[in-house]
């Protein structure tokens, strides 16, 4: 069984180019899912959203392009590319496309 899926192997990518905008959306590609650890791509039509919830793991994004706004416990901050921020588990926070968004999701549980 591959863990690693939707993705092609032994080939260099650009992690941006391996997900799409769809206007008005929020579009996930799962590329690694099991009990320890999640690896999603998320892209962001600007001002849509991911609504505040909570992880049962910590959550490390890099925004790979575009302008996002992560709400933690309330406090806003703004990712440009190639920044990250963590969510630490069990902490309420959010996500929205302040521009068009693009990021990396790795939820270690």
């Amino acid at each position: 069984m591959d863990i690693i899926k939707n993705i092609e192997k032994s080939k260099v990518v650009e992690l941006a180019n391996e997900i799409s905008y769809h206007n008005g959306q929020v579009v996930s590609k799962t590329l690694a899912q099991n009990s320890a650890v999640s690896v999603t791509l998320f892209s962001f039509w600007k001002g849509e959203e991911i609504s505040t919830h909570e992880s049962g793991g910590d959550a490390f994004v890099t925004c790979l392009d575009g302008v996002g706004k992560i709400t933690i416990d309330g406090v806003e901050y703004e990712l440009h590319t190639g920044e990250s921020i963590v969510m630490p588990a069990k902490h309420p926070h959010a996500v929205e496309g302040k521009e068009n968004f693009k990021m990396l999701l790795v939820v270690v549980f």
